[in-house]
């Protein structure tokens, strides 16, 4: 029998392997090594000259500061609204329509620019804000600093880790919490001593997640953290745009990197200390534990009502502020701002569906090519191609996007101001999805099917073309659709590729909202909110023509 796993047979697979290396070394470990040489060393010599001062400088210092206790803050916050959602969709036993309506009202900050929970807080609470001025009288409001940073931010990545945890909540054996009812334990120590000990890996994941998102977000405290709670992740944007010194900027942001080690290095202490497996081969037999009381059903399917309305608040608030003058002062209907944005801004909205529309089907096949290699090939440095597809996707966007700025800004490499280095930071930072929802998928997939069209003679692209690919189909449409929703709504690395030729939709919301054009940001921000809506339910139809088994879900995949 031929085996199909020697690629060092088959020329095919050996320059698939060699051209993905080869993009690799371009794209991902290129960046990263400019990077390095921009930060250590200088006239051709080993140095830190300077770095030590700009680092410990008090403003920098209070940043570092500012930085841990905002994300720790939204870890544990968001962390917590994650788990309630999660634990009442599991537990309290609700209608398949009333758990889309929340997973809808739930998922919309995740498919949405980042600062959009931004802009609504400011309508909401700023100084001439619904609530604050209209509604309470309060004059002269002041929305900006620490509570309503942390509330946008939490508002904006808790989804992560509902996502996170609903499957690890709905893959608890309830026969365990109902031997532990049997012995006598109340259902709140049930909960307190077998339930949430048994989510702890699911809860430490969610928290480095939300943490590691809150420290590398810009956006959200460039426009609600301003003067008096100033960020690491600002001021190496501004150290970069303000005072044109990339070293600097590429050395706050890499601070950035110690903290999200520390927490990852606690996090995998904290969930190896204990055993979690409940899934076995064998089933107790019982009937399913009713964890939930009535009264205590009731309790957290209007803690969630509560929270999907305020979230749903934002959006209607949105969509308002984008057919009124000017919200706050002139509420009279208007579509001016629409007419702004499909007129001045039809260049911008132009560029970022191109862009989008590349990146997108170059995203997955990436990913599916990628993800079929190091699943079901064994060839030398298998294992590190994985690895280095992953780094762009772990790093914060700030590192990435400084990197690709300092590798492709000058010869011998100059791509900076076109479209490919947009396109590629897209493909290079979010197409490993792809790659992890080709591996899930194919662990799934027995390797009898590809073994047995060898055997017959088959080469091995004829067998990935009319075998493999048909079965992880699925994938790939999930793959370059988390690609073009973050094409759409991405903005922490490319911000600093973007130029006069080609620009992105986030990069105008955010200069609006700097600018105190509200209106104009609004609308913007409804229509990348339509498009990706659109565009997700066309991926989802077409993942519902190409079921396969553990075909993975778009919007699940943008809590990976």
């Amino acid at each position: 029998m031929i085996d199909p796993t020697r690629p060092r047979r088959d020329p095919l697979v050996a320059a698939t392997a060699a051209a993905l290396w080869a993009l690799l070394a371009l794209f991902v470990l290129y960046p990263l090594a400019m990077l390095a040489a921009r930060l250590f060393v200088d006239k051709g010599q080993l140095s830190v000259a300077g770095l030590g001062a700009l680092l410990l400088a008090p403003q920098q210092l209070r940043a570092f500061g500012n930085s841990l206790w905002l994300a720790t803050s939204v870890g544990v916050l968001g962390t917590a609204l994650g788990f309630l959602f999660a634990f009442t969709a599991a537990r309290a036993k609700l209608s398949p329509r009333a758990m889309a309506a929340i997973d809808a009202c739930v998922l919309l900050p995740l498919v949405s620019p980042p600062f959009t929970t931004a802009i609504a807080i400011i309508f909401s609470f700023g100084p001439r804000g619904l609530i604050t001025y209209e509604l309470l009288g309060i004059k002269g409001s002041g929305v900006y600093g620490y509570w309503s940073t942390m509330l946008a931010e939490t508002v904006t990545f808790f989804p992560i880790a509902y996502l996170t945890l609903k499957p690890m909540m709905q893959g608890i054996d309830s026969n365990i919490e109902g031997m532990a009812q049997s012995l006598g334990a109340t259902r709140w120590q049930v909960f307190r001593t077998v339930t949430l000990p048994l989510a702890r890996p699911g809860l430490a994941n969610a928290f480095l997640l939300l943490f590691a998102a809150s420290l590398a977000d810009f956006a959200t405290p460039l426009i609600l953290a301003g003067n008096t709670f100033p960020v690491l992740p600002t001021q190496a944007y501004l150290q970069i745009t303000g005072m044109f010194d990339l070293r600097g900027g590429a050395a706050l942001s890499l601070l950035l990197l110690l903290p999200a080690l520390a927490v990852f290095v606690l996090q995998r202490r904290w969930v190896a200390r204990g055993a979690y497996v409940t899934v076995t081969g064998k089933g107790a037999g019982q009937a399913p534990f009713d964890s939930l009381s009535p009264s205590a059903r009731r309790v957290l399917i209007a803690l969630c009502v509560v929270i999907t309305v305020a979230i749903a608040w934002f959006y209607v608030l949105l969509l308002y502020a984008s057919l009124v003058v000017a919200l706050g002062a002139n509420h009279t209907l208007t579509l001016q701002h629409y007419k702004v944005i499909f007129t001045e801004g039809l260049r911008i909205t132009r560029d970022t569906l191109v862009i989008a529309a590349v990146a997108m089907p170059l995203g997955g096949l990436y990913g599916v090519l990628l993800g079929y290699l190091v699943a079901r090939k064994q060839f030398l440095g298998r294992h590190a191609m994985e690895l280095v597809a992953m780094v762009n996707y772990a790093l914060p966007g700030t590192i990435v996007g400084i990197a690709y700025l300092i590798a492709f800004n000058e010869p011998p490499i100059e791509l900076t101001g076109g479209l490919l280095i947009i396109v590629a930071c897209y493909v290079f930072r979010y197409g490993p999805t792809g790659i992890r929802a080709t591996v899930a998928l194919l662990s799934q997939i027995d390797r009898s099917l590809e073994e047995a069209s060898a055997s017959l003679g088959a080469a091995s692209g004829t067998t990935f073309r009319r075998i493999t690919l048909p079965l992880v189909v699925p994938a790939f449409f999930a793959g370059l659709g988390v690609v073009f929703i973050r094409s759409m709504t991405a903005i922490s690395a490319t911000i600093f590729l973007v130029s006069m030729s080609w620009s992105l939709i986030t990069v105008k919301i955010l200069e609006n909202m700097t600018e105190l054009s509200l209106g104009p940001a609004a609308a913007f921000s409804v229509l990348v909110c339509v498009i990706v809506f659109v565009v997700i339910g066309l991926v989802s139809r077409l993942l519902q023509r190409f079921k396969a088994p553990g075909a993975a879900s778009v919007t699940g995949l943008l809590g990976g």
